[in-house]
């Protein structure tokens, strides 16, 4: 019988709301990419008919509506919990680690296989924290700016309550052109963000053998004792 004694214990890192949100997100951020190339480039077209029954452009452009409300939601959703989830405040901490420039050093010496993973008072690493900011940032761009394309088409109900409040931002944004610009970019920053992420989110799971991606989907990661 082996006396072999592990040296790891499960720790839960990610609450079921914080989990929900980034697997919904992340469907949602998938559709509207697909959803936005086509109402950009259509590459479907329906079968040839007489009758005005296809729409197909219009069922496009309701889907990726349906896609960026369900988006908005999560990220309402998920500054709640940010804000009042008291598991969620260990979120918080990773502001600590992310002002501490020796933090920084040892991180980034960790990324370069020159010293050991840091100590952390948070979730996330400054790297991380610095990077889900900036994310956080430039959803909040692309959701405002599909709210002002969503008001200039629909102008009863929702549109027309935020047709007035929209414009006011359209117009620090430059115009209705500038704004559809501003939406196409935030959508390529978030897609070349999600690539790096998932990259990052394998190597810190491969290197650091704590089932850290694992724990998006149970909760639960594996930290060495002596942490």
């Amino acid at each position: 019988m082996s006396n072999h004694k592990p040296d790891r214990i499960s720790e839960y890192e990610f609450s079921i709301g914080l989990r929900l949100t980034h697997w919904i997100r992340f469907a949602a951020i998938s559709f509207l990419v697909l959803s936005g190339f086509y109402l950009s480039y259509v590459f479907i077209s329906p079968d040839i008919s007489k009758e005005p029954v296809l729409f197909m452009q219009a069922k496009w452009r309701a889907a990726h509506q349906i896609a960026g409300f369900v988006l908005i939601a999560c990220f309402i959703f998920k500054f709640y919990l940010f804000v009042f989830d008291k598991h969620s405040r260990k979120e918080w901490m990773s502001a600590v680690d992310f002002v501490n420039p020796k933090v920084w050093i040892a991180q980034i010496k960790y990324y370069l296989f020159l010293g050991p993973h840091p100590h952390l008072k948070g979730v996330y690493n400054p790297l991380q924290f610095a990077s889900y900011l900036f994310f956080y940032i430039v959803l909040f761009v692309i959701c405002l700016s599909g709210l002002i394309l969503y008001a200039h088409v629909y102008h009863e109900g929702l549109g027309g309550l935020l047709y007035e409040p929209m414009r006011y931002f359209e117009e620090l944004m430059g115009g209705l052109a500038n704004v559809r610009t501003i939406h196409r970019i935030s959508m390529w920053i978030i897609i070349i963000f999600v690539v790096v992420h998932v990259y990052m989110a394998v190597f810190n799971a491969v290197k650091g053998k704590n089932g850290a991606m694992d724990a998006v989907v149970s909760g639960y990661k594996f930290v060495k004792e002596d942490h």
